[in-house]
């Protein structure tokens, strides 16, 4: 279950999204053989009545569902912010593939200057209750969180002046001039569910706290309605009178979509491989031996390592100010102590190419951005001489006789704890071979794996010597996001208040500067800056990336449903949120498909 982004997640150049025909037909018309894990017929019949109709998605929901507000704590699948667009929609939608925005409730990212945003709505949006869906409803939700700066988008108001309702149809959105950063704010307009005013305005004026409304019959702008719920599973019915369905070219193909609760990974897992989830976003360790040894029609988007795209990057985040680690010598020494390749074999199952030591990912709509030769020269890989050799010769520590280092202040380096969350498999067993590898180099480093809300209060106050936790995932804001979370300083809490992002407490006197300067340069300035950043990042260590994680794993089972997209058919990207949408329109049953 492991996978948490960090909270409040939030060119000069014209953003022209394609055409909302020539976009969607494009889609429409990417209908291939199957997802490669077995394609149509194959001898499966799938499932027979309301069963055959309904898709079974796992991975997201792992207890009852409480509420179903998207401002809220908890929020219950599929209303929490992020999470596919089922129920509420967004104006834009992020692909991971090729780190486009994409169309939503918007038809397309207009710049008519680079302190301006336009975004006309798509023709015919409406409710779900039957009213219709306006600019106003736009502006009302983003305001919102201006007025309430505890809900999780109201970060948004840090980088925008003013969002206006042009007419009825069109949203235009004036950025603040300093900060400056466009990215993050085109990163909001694609997270953040578009609510109903007529909705929201009376329980605002309520007076309570927005997160607090329950909203257990929620009314949103999406192809699927919340149809009943307990603590076995959420049942989604779809909307037939969607909005959508001329942009989309028709309605989704599920019926119903049920999203059954486990306790935990395996009881999803063992579900999975016979059949009875249809497709899930879950850690399962050797999904390849579904296909290879056992011959079951499962796939994922690659059919070879690391078989998943990479969107994430967890790191051993380093607390800067515990005796020892606070020295960038020592925490490059424990960089170069871990061995990456095992990590990826290991710990991932295969899912991740070993780590660089760059904080930007060498893949996707990123890698544009990465500097190898800058990696060579300044960053780290797996050597446990070097790492011997710095502590000895450059840090001048002398090993003690129980086989620890002993800085020249008498520092020696450990007990140290390194934690992440109980029940997160992958990212505990990371932590083990890095304990492994830093003790055979001269560190004393213990793993501790608490419940996950523990993990989640201790990292953000800085009560913690190591962990393995998550930074910012691929997005339209990234790597500048990513960058931000690792390095800034700014608005970083004391030790023993939560911090939302540089959990270590880092400093370093550059970073600010060129963090401003990369949020608004054009695309040719970027590689340069962020060559920049990466190299003190590289040289000081605050963090090491661990491993390249899915933003999503995307798995799925071809015996009642085909059509899912993959690396042979790529005509939808892996995903659940954003444009991951697409694919439900492009599915097909397994009986109507031969």
């Amino acid at each position: 279950m492991a996978g948490m982004g960090s909270a409040r997640r939030t060119r000069r150049q014209v953003l022209i999204l394609a055409g909302t025909a020539g976009l969607w037909g494009g889609i429409l018309a990417g209908c291939g053989q199957g997802g490669g894990g077995g394609g149509a017929g194959g001898g499966r019949q799938g499932r027979s009545g309301r069963e055959g109709e309904t898709l079974f998605i796992a991975g997201f929901q792992w207890g009852p569902p409480r509420h179903f507000n998207p401002l809220g704590q908890s929020t219950a699948w599929p209303c929490n912010q992020n999470a596919m667009q089922l129920v509420y929609e967004t104006l834009l939608r992020f692909n991971l593939l090729d780190g486009s925005l994409q169309p939503g409730l918007g038809k397309e990212l207009q710049t008519p200057d680079e302190n301006t945003f336009v975004i006309p709505l798509q023709d015919g949006t409406a409710w779900q209750d039957g009213e219709p869906l306006t600019a106003h409803d736009v502006v009302f939700t983003f305001e919102l969180a201006k007025r309430h700066t505890e809900l999780s988008y109201a970060s948004f108001w840090d980088y925008v002046e003013k969002v206006e309702a042009t007419d009825d149809r069109t949203v235009t959105v004036t950025l603040g001039r300093e900060p400056y950063n466009p990215a993050l704010v085109k990163n909001s307009l694609a997270t953040t569910f578009i609510l109903p005013r007529h909705i929201w305005e009376p329980r605002e004026a309520e007076g309570k706290p927005m997160g607090e409304h329950e909203n257990l019959d929620p009314v949103g702008s999406g192809p699927y309605q919340v149809e009943s719920y307990n603590q076995q599973q959420i049942s989604l019915k779809r909307f037939d009178d969607y909005w959508g369905q001329q942009v989309m070219g028709g309605l989704p193909k599920p019926t119903y979509i049920v999203h059954p609760i486990f306790k935990g990974n395996q009881d999803g897992d063992l579900r999975f491989e016979r059949g009875g989830v249809d497709v899930m976003q879950q850690f399962t360790p050797q999904i390849w031996k579904m296909w290879e040894d056992k011959k079951l029609p499962v796939s994922t988007w690659y059919k070879e390592p690391p078989y998943h795209v990479p969107g994430g990057m967890p790191m051993l985040v380093i607390n800067t100010l515990r005796k020892g680690l606070d020295n960038p010598l020592v925490r490059r020494a424990l960089a170069f102590s871990i061995n990456y390749a095992d990590i990826a074999d290991k710990a991932m199952s295969r899912y991740s190419e070993p780590a660089n030591s760059s904080l930007i990912l060498p893949v996707g709509a990123e890698e544009k951005y990465f500097n190898k030769e800058n990696v060579e020269a300044n960053g780290w890989r797996y050597d446990p001489d070097e790492a011997v050799r710095i502590l000895e010769e450059e840090v001048g520590a002398t090993k003690g006789s129980d086989g620890v280092y002993v800085l020249p202040d008498g520092t020696r380096l450990g007990p140290y704890t390194a934690q992440t969350p109980t029940g997160w498999t992958d990212w505990q067993a990371a932590l083990r071979i890095v304990a492994a590898n830093a003790k055979a180099v001269g560190f004393d480093i213990r793993t501790e794996f608490p419940q996950a809300p523990n993990v989640t209060s201790s990292v953000q106050a800085g009560d913690f010597d190591l962990a393995c936790w998550s930074v910012a995932a691929t997005s339209a804001a990234t790597p500048w996001q990513r960058f931000r979370d690792v390095l800034d300083h700014r608005g970083v809490a004391e030790p023993g208040k939560p911090a939302f992002w540089n959990y270590g407490r880092f400093e370093d006197p550059n970073v600010a500067a060129l963090l401003d300067k990369a949020a608004g340069a054009d695309e040719s300035e970027l590689p340069a800056l962020y060559t920049e950043l990466d190299t003190i990042f590289m040289k000081n260590a605050p963090m090491i990336p661990l491993m390249y994680r899915p933003l999503e794993f995307f798995e799925f089972h071809e015996s009642n449903w085909t059509n899912f997209p993959s690396d042979d058919n790529p005509y939808a990207p892996p995903m659940f949120q954003g444009a991951g949408v697409t694919w439900l329109y492009q599915i097909r049953r397994i009986s109507e498909s031969d």
